[in-house]
């Protein structure tokens, strides 16, 4: 891709966390999902860091390094002609250089945007300490002014869903990490684990900037987060996870009964190659 062309992508992806509508973003795995979801009409694809791992055979939560998972990133982002953001967990390394590094090879992957997370999979101290965070968060934005391409970072604090300190004063924690990734300079402030419209409604009202919501089963629907002013859903591993179910039942049917009624709703095999010719 070149330079001019991301720039446009660029500039087009953050657009569309201004509205009027809502922007949704399913999180692809593989050349193959972000090519069904691109063909399902969505105006830009989220990859999804657990699902890349999973495939390539590693756990969530760095356990893949930089370069494998960037890679995916770029088959996805070369597969498409939608704007692709990129997931990075928490910009594998501990230094604000390794997310400045991080940001600079999702450029060249093609990608226009990347999620920055705060958790450290460590259960003592399970949040990165926030003048660290934003460092990185401003060693990302001046990698990305250097590379000429304006990409979208989307700050992510873990507060709530890894259920950190206190429950009555797990708000104010994530508001605090929030607010202060908005004012180092994140474009987009990313909250998953909580599910309650009255919370997410509070929280919109309370940043006054765009955020970013983990959707699921319980989650209020896509209308009800357009109405409580969320700019911007994302599904996470969630796709990943249904489809690898769909592979359980499809196992389970062919070990007991021996039928094929799970594999009835499958695309035509020449439906998915039209998919792939480029």
């Amino acid at each position: 891709m070149n330079s001019a062309t991301q720039e446009t992508k660029a500039s087009a992806f953050r657009a569309m966390h201004a509205g009027p509508r809502i922007l949704l973003l399913p999180n692809a795995w593989d050349v193959v999902s972000a090519r069904l979801f691109e063909e399902a009409g969505f105006a830009a694809i989220a990859t999804t860091s657990a699902g890349i791992a999973f495939t390539l055979g590693y756990p969530d939560g760095q356990k893949i390094s930089r370069t494998e998972m960037l890679q995916v990133v770029a088959r996805i982002a070369s597969a498409v002609n939608v704007p692709v953001t990129a997931d990075v967990e928490a910009g594998y390394g501990n230094r604000p250089e390794d997310a400045a590094q991080t940001a600079l090879e999702v450029i060249e992957s093609g990608a226009v945007g990347m999620n920055l997370e705060d958790g450290t999979n460590d259960r003592k101290h399970p949040l990165v300490d926030l003048s660290l965070q934003l460092e990185k968060i401003r060693a990302v934005q001046e990698a990305a002014k250097q590379a000429g391409v304006p990409i979208v970072l989307n700050a992510r604090t873990d507060a709530y869903l890894l259920q950190v300190g206190a429950p009555e004063e797990r708000y104010e924690l994530a508001l605090q990490r929030l607010s202060a990734f908005r004012d180092a300079g994140a474009d987009c402030l990313f909250l998953p684990g909580v599910r309650d419209a009255e919370t997410i409604g509070r929280t919109v009202a309370d940043l006054k900037f765009p955020v970013n919501i983990l959707a699921g089963p319980g989650s209020p629907s896509i209308p009800d987060l357009e109405k409580l002013g969320v700019a911007r859903v994302s599904l996470g591993s969630a796709p990943i996870r249904a489809t690898l179910g769909l592979i359980q039942r499809i196992a389970e049917e062919l070990k007991t009964t021996g039928t094929y009624h799970t594999l009835e709703d499958a695309p035509p095999h020449a439906d998915v190659n039209r998919m792939l010719i480029r």
